[in-house]
């Protein structure tokens, strides 16, 4: 059963997202900058992404050299599709175990239903349909970690829960969580059992803690630093504590309500307990989402709150593993009648979100259609050759970064980097930029490509085409 559910959802998520590429619905941020890293490993090279900024090394921006396994797949497909593909699987994976330890320890029925609502989850879904993460090795990796907690597997969940570290910076934390479960699991098993006075659990558990830990301030405090062109940690001015009063009883006080302020945190929350009819909340199990909700809730960037973006994806084994677990372990305050009640409130609040998340997609007959805006961006892009240099705007990036060297059309040169007075120090030969593009905001507000395209223009670039909306300069 485990094997069927993860087979269907992988078929489910790789559809889905090839459509969206496929729609244009992709950007340079982030799919483009994941392109260029792996490309870059591919062909033997540091992760230098020219969509972050002219020779940026991606390993000073988040640490995640797990992403050098795909490497020798994307060398015999040089595709975005590739990394949609694999992310696809990846993601579809953390279905196996989860499911297949319902089935084992609950029945057949609660088996089937756990996966379904895992793998249509709308965590799951929202991290496969937002381009390419790195998050989406943490997927599978936590739902094995995870499920083998449950089983008091030890070992294994630490084991599986290790490469946590070479997946992105603050998931030390999270490894530091289980390190923590098992330890106190170890102190629980020696008192109830003190004649076999077992300290194998506790003392991993403390060594897994302490991993974690220095893993987390390791990376963030020097290896980041030491790659990134600022020298720094670029997300410090996110978290709390960079103001002088951030110590003090009212900065305390500020940060209390920070962490449950705006209302957006509130729903988040009810979004992540509800898919377990919020029985999942009764298993410690669900503990291990702390490290990452409290970074996300403490943090000032409201990306981090909402749930329709990638981040949620890896809390989702953890509350299911949370129900699973109340569903095994406390079979006094789930009986059958209630089990049953419970799984049809998961599947009602699951049928509820897919129609909301972009799963639904593939029901629509637009979904399946090309419009004709990307079909006339596909055709100007055939005129910029493979190998070249492009300048670009965001939606536009990913359709190039598998056969060319990318930066954004907003970058430019001048003592404010936020209002460039000069082309690039070394200018691209293209310059391509789509008026109809709806990320206007970030990364290139509208007004600082308007005035690089008429910077451009000024330096001699000659505009070769102009369609619906769609500009192409070439550097003669």
């Amino acid at each position: 059963m485990g094997w069927t559910v993860t087979a269907v959802f992988f078929v489910l998520y790789t559809m889905v997202s090839v459509l969206r590429n496929d729609r244009m619905l992709n950007a340079g941020y982030d799919l483009g900058i994941f392109e260029q890293a792996i490309r870059a490993y591919a062909h033997g090279r540091a992760p230098v992404v020219e969509l972050k900024g002219p020779g940026f090394n991606l390993l000073g921006d988040h640490f995640h050299p797990i992403l050098a396994l795909l490497a020798p797949l994307y060398r015999l497909f040089p595709s975005a599709v590739t990394l949609l593909v694999m992310q696809a699987a990846l993601m579809a994976l953390a279905c196996f175990p989860l499911t297949r330890w319902a089935h084992r320890a609950v029945g057949p029925v609660t088996g089937l239903a756990v996966g379904c609502a895992l793998g249509a989850s709308w965590g799951l879904v929202a991290g496969v349909t937002k381009d390419f993460h790195e998050i989406c090795f943490a997927v599978p990796l936590l739902a094995f970690s995870v499920t083998a907690l449950g089983q008091r597997h030890w070992w294994a969940a630490a084991a599986w829960a290790l490469p946590l570290l070479l997946v992105k910076e603050d998931l030390g934390l999270t490894l530091a969580a289980i390190g923590a479960y098992i330890a106190w699991q170890g102190v629980r098993e020696r008192r109830d059992r003190p004649a076999e006075r077992r300290r194998f659990p506790l003392l991993l558990g403390v060594a897994v803690a302490i991993l974690g830990v220095a893993g987390t301030a390791v990376e963030i405090l020097v290896l980041l630093p030491a790659m990134n062109p600022r020298g720094g940690f670029d997300y410090w001015h996110q978290m709390p504590g960079e103001t002088s009063s951030a110590g003090s009883l009212p900065g305390l006080v500020s940060m209390g309500v920070h962490l449950l302020w705006p209302p957006m945190k509130w729903l988040l929350l009810f979004m992540l307990a509800a898919p377990t009819a919020f029985l999942g909340l009764r298993s410690p199990l669900t503990l291990l989402c702390i490290p990452t909700l409290a970074w996300r809730l403490l943090a000032g960037n409201e990306h981090y709150w909402q749930p329709n973006f990638h981040y949620n994806a890896i809390l989702m084994p953890l509350v299911f593993a949370g129900l699973i677990d109340v569903l095994h372990r406390r079979p006094e305050i789930v009986p059958p009648h209630r089990r049953r009640k419970v799984l049809a409130f998961s599947a009602a609040f699951t049928a509820v979100t897919a129609a909301v998340y972009p799963l639904h997609d593939l029901v629509l007959p637009s979904a399946w259609q090309t419009p004709a805006h990307v079909r006339t961006a596909e055709r100007l892009l055939t005129r910029i050759p493979d190998g070249d240099t492009v300048a670009s705007s965001n939606r536009l990036a990913p359709m190039l970064t598998g056969r060319a060297t990318v930066s954004l059309v907003c970058f430019g040169t001048g003592p404010d980097p936020a209002a460039p007075t000069a082309i690039p120090a070394d200018p691209p030969r293209w310059v391509v930029a789509d008026r109809n593009d709806p990320t206007v905001k970030t990364p290139c507000p509208l007004a600082q490509t308007h005035r690089m395209l008429r910077l451009y223009r000024a330096h001699g670039y000659v505009q070769v085409a102009e369609e619906d909306g769609i500009t192409l300069l070439r550097r003669p």
